[in-house]
């Protein structure tokens, strides 16, 4: 493997209290049931206008999610932390010359600002997101989009995400997918959807796919 395109919420990404905070506070606003956190967890995974749809009615919808956006932009570094074992992950393979790339469902020009915010950019090729194109995960033309953006040969690419959309995503266009379980989907439900690794956290995943040692941060 090569080149490594990560998903970033769930996967580099802790962002879950910070998305989760908008929803309450637009729910709140609209005098709509407030979800409990488990409950906003197993809803959210694809876009916002996907989420939204378990938590107000479809007149309310497109106000709900415009509401959702601009809180998030007022909140957005709040709540951002690297999962466990990223920050060495990232480092250890771009020591060893691999290409790495964000590719997400979560709006480019946010994931970018939180990449830099996470000074994780600089370990970067690329960070693509939703808008940056007019498709989204798990769409051929947005995996398409970003392999000849990086110059990347498919037989040397891999995914490394934590959902179903990840895993279609990379096998739309004949990439392999490993997962962790840190987001919102378990690694039975992973593996249900044909992953071609699943594991319980990215440094089980770096020890098993790359042989590395994650515990230690590096300097």
């Amino acid at each position: 493997m090569q080149s490594l395109l990560f998903d970033l919420d769930g996967t580099l990404l802790d962002h879950f209290t910070c998305l989760a905070r908008c929803y309450e506070h637009v729910l709140g606003e609209l005098d709509q049931p407030i979800p409990t956190r488990d409950e906003i967890k197993r809803a959210v995974g694809g876009s916002v206008e996907l989420t939204m749809a378990n938590f107000v009615p479809e007149d309310m919808r497109q106000e709900a999610c415009a509401r959702w956006k601009a809180h998030l932009e007022t909140i957005l570094c709040e709540d951002a932390y690297l999962m466990p074992g990223a920050l060495p992950l990232i480092q250890a393979l771009h020591a060893q010359g691999k290409q790495l790339a964000v590719f997400t469902n979560k709006v480019g020009p946010l994931s970018r600002t939180l990449c830099d915010h996470l000074q994780i950019s600089q370990y970067m090729d690329g960070v693509f997101g939703a808008d940056d194109t007019p498709y989204r995960k798990p769409n051929k033309e947005f995996s398409e989009y970003v392999l000849e953006k990086l110059g990347a040969n498919p037989a040397t690419t891999a995914l490394i995400g934590d959902s179903p959309f990840d895993i279609q995503a990379a096998h739309v266009v004949g990439i392999p997918a490993y997962c962790v379980a840190t987001g919102t989907h378990s690694i039975g439900e992973l593996e249900e959807a044909k992953v071609d690794g699943a594991f319980p956290d990215l440094p089980a995943l770096g020890k098993t796919l790359f042989g590395l040692d994650l515990l230690p941060e590096l300097a």
